[in-house]
């Protein structure tokens, strides 16, 4: 029984070894080499050298100066501990209360939005509730607010927003798709004129 017991601990200290320290040091050197800024975490730094988050995770933006992300179910809002989506399916009510309820707001605050023309994901939230991504349409309806609360002209915004779009992945993956972050900070590289 005792040489039984001796075999187990030195197979577990061997299992934990490998397993629990050589695997994740060799993994992460080989990601530090071959993927250098996913293994870092794809952080974006604005003009000031200060990390302003990743460009995997939404963040939320509120501020009429900002383009504005998906909804999130994600606990309060993008919040990563508690990603998920709100699991509501086509038929349930409280979707369909949830949508309609964005599709007003979103009419109320964008110029120039009218019912029928308001973007799915503008309205929608992502499985994830951490997208940080939104469709170029949502972008292109968020242009007139952003330009009247930061005093720019409307067709310089639509221009960056424009050089902003990254198109399907391989070409046939996905959709086009712009990263709210990286939008909102060569935002405010363009206000400050850089």
């Amino acid at each position: 029984m005792r040489h039984t017991i001796f075999v187990a601990v030195r197979m577990y200290a061997l299992a934990a070894l490998v397993l629990g320290l050589a695997y994740p040091l060799l993994v992460t050197g080989v990601a530090r080499v071959a993927f250098p800024e996913q293994a870092r975490g794809s952080l974006l730094v604005d003009a000031e050298g200060v990390v302003r988050g990743s460009r995997l995770i939404g963040q939320l933006f509120t501020s009429e100066r900002y383009f504005h992300g998906r909804p999130s179910a994600a606990g309060a809002g993008y919040d990563a501990a508690a990603s998920g989506g709100s699991n509501l399916g086509p038929t349930s009510q409280a979707l369909v209360k949830a949508v309609e309820e964005r599709v007003a707001a979103a009419i109320a605050r964008e110029v120039g939005l009218e019912p029928g023309t308001v973007p799915a994901d503008m309205v929608t939230t992502s499985a994830s509730g951490l997208d940080p991504h939104i469709s170029p349409a949502t972008a292109l309806a968020q242009v007139a607010r952003v330009a009247r609360a930061r005093g720019l002209r409307e067709d310089d915004v639509r221009a960056l927003v424009t050089s902003r779009i990254e198109p399907r992945d391989l070409g046939f993956i996905g959709e086009p798709r712009i990263n709210v972050l990286e939008l909102n900070l060569a935002l405010d590289g363009m206000q400050s004129g850089e």
